[in-house]
């Protein structure tokens, strides 16, 4: 009798004990299982806002669902995470990127703070930097993450992933035939918005087409008055074959840079358009040597300042206003201007803001330019620039063309798994969207 009630005794003891211990270990740091990230892309690829179990309390279900909501209505390429303070850093954006595997914006709220990174096909970093700067006050995490989303989706490119549509997960019978009524009548709202995406892009890309289109026929019709210029007979006294084989690859250019550009559908067919019209100028400018008995010349890009200008003919030291002194290719002439304390002669296009340098006329003047300057070369000469962002990608080296502004590779909403350009989603967590790139917010370079 006296063991049982030891007993009892030892269990009336033991069980608070047991229980106090229980509590004290869920409640201490780290003890709640962190969410892998692999969990969080996954549930992003299902809906755009996801909100951490261990971080509820900075966003309710209510308010999570009708922030999706308004995302998913826009048919826009934005994310959101909501994250618990304690959650690592390290890698997050470049991982949570890679695990979504969906080109788009993402906007991470972890504890008190925000920061958020973007495919530059969606979004150009200095656009990001902005909306992070411009919602970084907030402290009231609904108020904020809602004011980002309001601003991001007046600014992104492309359209919402097929997989919000399709949902996630296992329903109950009823609720499948519930869903499958629906569809009939859902269906052609979904193909209505897709339809309407597709319609706005196509609507872009044409009229950027059409703006490039007035700068290539510059372009071409400049090469033209160039090869009247050179007055080259085939049957001239002193012309040899290898004059006469510069000054057909000249003529088959001309006639290729016309054709190419005849049949452009999209801003990037431009670039075999510039890339034909710069060859045929090299061609010319072997021709010039071989006619006046000079050193044949060496294959270099065109000025920098205006292909039109043809082959530089040196690298020069140019401080753009308010930037950074770099070395730039340049023609005799814009040589000479800027030896003599001048300014170069700088082509300039239409913009919506008025005349601007093509370096800061936006992303469809990107494959005009990748054709002059092909094999790496602008991106370092663009730094800080609209262009020149777009161009600092591995994807640039590739092939120009692809994923630049919303006129090539993967658009926003597209399946690109981990073929993105990490530099994208580099930096630390924090730092108010700037990704390493200075405090640099101002124009020009």
């Amino acid at each position: 009798m006296k063991g049982v009630r030891a007993q009892v005794l030892i269990r009336l003891l033991v069980v608070p004990v047991v229980a106090a211990l229980a509590v004290l270990l869920a409640g201490a740091p780290g003890a709640q299982a962190q969410t892998d990230v692999s969990e969080i892309g996954a549930a992003l690829r299902e809906s755009p806002v996801y909100v951490d179990p261990a971080a509820s309390d900075l966003l309710s279900k209510s308010d999570a669902d009708a922030l999706a909501d308004k995302i998913e209505d826009a048919g826009e390429p934005v994310f959101v995470a909501v994250l618990p303070a304690g959650y690592p850093t390290e890698n997050l954006f470049q991982n949570l990127r890679t695990d979504t595997g969906i080109t788009g914006l993402y906007g991470v709220r972890l504890g008190d703070r925000f920061d958020a990174r973007a495919d530059s096909s969606v979004l150009s970093r200095q656009g990001v930097r902005n909306l992070v700067t411009a919602v970084q006050g907030a402290g009231d995490p609904k108020a904020q993450l809602n004011d980002f989303v309001d601003d991001a989706l007046r600014s992104v490119r492309g359209s919402a992933p097929s997989s919000w549509d399709s949902g996630g997960g296992s329903a109950p019978t009823g609720a499948l035939i519930t869903a499958g009524a629906v569809v009939v009548v859902g269906g052609a709202g979904v193909y209505a918005l897709s339809r309407r995406n597709r319609h706005r892009r196509e609507q872009e890309q044409r009229a950027a087409l059409e703006r490039l289109r007035v700068v290539v026929d510059e372009d071409i019709t400049a090469f033209g008055e160039e090869l009247d210029r050179l007055d080259f007979h085939p049957a001239e006294p002193g012309a040899d074959d290898a004059m006469r084989a510069d000054y057909e690859r000249a003529l088959d250019a001309y006639e290729q840079a016309k054709t190419y550009m005849a049949d452009a559908g999209r801003p990037e067919d431009v670039r075999a358009v510039t890339q034909a019209v710069e060859d045929g100028r090299f061609s010319l400018a072997q021709l010039a040597a071989r006619r006046e008995g000079r050193p044949l010349p060496e294959r270099r890009p065109p000025c920098f300042f205006d292909p039109r200008h043809g082959p530089s003919v040196a690298d020069a030291t140019w401080t753009p206003p308010g930037g950074t002194t770099r070395q730039v290719p340049v023609c005799a002439a814009d040589r000479a201007r800027l030896s003599d304390g001048r300014d170069p002669m700088i082509r300039e296009v239409d913009t919506d803001y008025g005349r601007r340098p093509y370096w800061d006329a936006g992303p469809a003047y990107g494959p005009w330019a990748g054709g002059y300057f092909g094999g790496g070369i602008l991106p370092g000469l663009l730094v800080g620039t609209m262009l020149g962002s777009m161009m600092a990608g591995p994807a640039y080296g590739a092939g120009y063309g692809t994923g630049y502004g919303d006129f090539g590779g993967y658009e926003g909403g597209d399946v690109s798994g981990g073929d993105f350009d990490p530099g994208d989603f580099g930096g630390g967590f924090g730092g108010g969207g700037d990704f390493g790139g200075g405090g640099d917010f101002g124009g020009g370079f």
